[in-house]
C-alpha cells in the first residue's frame, strides 16, 4: 500500500446561501481547492472523484452533480452517503482508491444545502416520514445523552456549557464560522431551552456550505506542494441501541471502533493527538466523544474542558475552527471542511485559530445517526505533517 497525502483544499464560508445554488457552491470550493495548490495542478490531471452529500436539496442523485459544477466529465465520479459522516467517509474512501494504486490524484467534494425552503428542508423532510416527527428529534436524542451522562457520571451542567463557550470563543476568531459571537456559561443556561437539558446555545445551526480536498499519491505528491500533510489512518464503523447495547446512552461504541481502527494503522495512541476537529452537533456529542476518542477516561470528560485542555492554547485543542457549533453543520460538507481545517492546522496556516505546538498529528471525527440509533456510524481520520 502506498503513503497518501493531501496536497490542496479549499472551503466557502458557512452560512446562508439562499441566492446560490448547490452547484455554484461546489465550484467556488472546487476552484479554492485548486487554487490552493503550491505548485498549481491542472484539471486533467484529477483521475476519480468522491461527492459526499446527503442530497437534502435534492439536487443530485449521482456523482452526476460533482461533474455539472465541476466540468469533471469522463472520469470515475462517485457519490457517498453516510448519514453526518458523509464527507469524512467519501475522503476515507478516496485515500482508499489512491492508497491501492487505482488512481494517483483524486478529488473529494462534500456539499449541502439545508435552507432553500423557508419552512427548512429539514423541516419538510418530517412530512415523508411522519412517524420521526412525535418528539424524535435530533436535540431530543443527544438531550437523553446528556441526561444519563450527567446522572451517570455527575457531569455538571456548567460542565457541558463551557463546550459552547469554548468553540463559541473560537468560532469568533474563524473566518469561514456560520456564527461568530462569544458567549459565557450564564448565556448558556439561559437561552431557550430546546430539549431538556440542552438550550439553544447547546446546539449548532442548520447551514448550507460546501469543501473540497485533493489526494495524492507519494509518487506524485511533491510534484503539487512541497509540504503535503499525509494521511497516517482512516477507521469507520457502525452500532445501534438495537443491539441492546446500553452503554450507547452515555457513549457512542461506534466512534470507539473507529478510531481504535485508525490508530492502529497510524501506529499511534490518542496521547499523540496534537489537534482534533470532532463532531459536536451538541454540546454533549463532544464531551462524550473525548472519552470515546481516549482523551479523557469513561465519566471524565467533564474534567477535560472544566481544566482548559481543549481550548485553543490547551494540551489537546478541539475544535479550533469553532466546532460544527459555530460553523454550523451541512451535512455532506461537514467532514470535508474538517479535513481542510486540519490541513491548514498541520501547515502552519490556520491564521488566528493556529495552534501553537507545531502539531504532528491531526484528528478528524464525525458520527451519524441511523434507524432512530444516535450516533450509529462514525468515522476517524488521522493527518499528520510528517511522513
Amino acid at each position: 500500500m502506498r503513503d497518501v497525502a493531501v496536497v490542496g483544499a479549499g472551503m466557502i464560508p458557512f452560512g446562508d446561501h439562499f441566492d446560490q445554488s448547490t452547484d455554484q457552491l461546489i465550484e467556488r470550493a472546487y476552484r479554492g481547492a485548486l487554487n490552493s495548490v503550491d505548485a498549481g495542478v491542472s484539471p486533467s490531471k484529477i483521475e476519480a472523484a468522491w461527492y459526499g452529500t446527503a442530497d437534502i436539496a435534492g439536487d443530485a442523485a449521482s456523482g452526476l452533480g460533482l461533474s455539472c459544477a465541476t466540468g469533471l466529465f469522463d472520469i470515475p465520479v462517485t457519490r457517498v452517503e453516510n448519514a453526518c459522516a458523509t464527507g469524512s467517509d467519501a475522503f476515507r474512501n478516496a485515500v482508499q482508491a489512491v492508497r491501492s494504486g487505482t488512481v494517483d490524484l483524486a478529488l473529494v467534494v462534500g456539499a449541502e444545502k439545508m435552507r432553500d425552503d423557508e419552512r427548512g428542508l429539514m423541516d419538510l423532510s418530517l412530512v415523508e416520514q411522519p412517524w420521526r416527527g412525535r418528539g424524535v428529534t435530533m436535540p431530543a436524542f443527544f438531550g437523553l445523552r446528556a441526561s444519563r451522562h450527567m446522572h451517570e457520571y455527575g457531569t455538571t451542567r456548567e460542565q457541558i456549557a463551557a463546550i459552547s463557550v469554548k468553540n463559541h470563543e473560537n468560532g469568533s476568531k474563524y473566518p469561514y464560522a456560520h456564527y461568530q459571537f462569544r458567549c459565557s456559561v450564564e448565556d448558556v443556561l439561559t437561552s431557550p431551552t430546546v430539549t431538556d437539558p440542552l438550550t439553544l446555545y447547546d446546539c449548532c445551526p442548520v447551514t448550507d456550505g460546501a469543501a473540497a480536498v485533493l489526494v495524492a499519491s507519494e509518487e506524485v505528491a511533491y510534484t503539487y506542494t512541497d509540504a503535503p500533510v499525509w494521511v497516517a489512518g482512516s477507521g469507520l464503523a457502525t452500532n445501534s441501541l438495537f443491539r441492546g447495547d446500553d452503554e450507547a446512552l452515555a457513549r457512542f461504541p461506534a466512534t470507539r471502533a473507529a478510531a481504535e481502527q485508525a490508530y492502529q494503522q497510524a501506529g499511534i495512541t490518542a496521547d499523540d493527538v496534537d489537534v482534533a476537529e470532532v463532531h459536536d452537533c451538541f454540546t454533549i456529542t463532544e464531551l462524550i466523544t473525548y472519552e470515546d476518542l481516549g482523551f479523557a477516561d469513561p465519566g471524565r470528560g467533564g474534567e477535560l474542558i472544566e481544566n482548559g485542555v481543549t481550548t485553543l492554547d490547551g494540551d489537546i485543542p478541539v475544535n479550533p475552527s469553532g466546532g460544527l457549533l459555530s460553523k454550523g453543520h451541512p451535512i455532506g460538507a461537514t467532514g470535508v471542511a474538517q479535513i481542510v481545517e486540519l490541513y491548514e492546522q498541520l501547515r502552519d496556516e490556520a491564521g488566528a485559530v493556529q495552534v501553537d505546538s507545531r502539531p504532528r498529528y491531526g484528528l478528524q471525527h464525525n458520527i451519524g445517526i441511523g434507524r432512530n440509533a444516535t450516533g450509529s456510524v462514525a468515522c476517524v481520520n488521522l493527518l499528520a505533517r510528517d511522513r
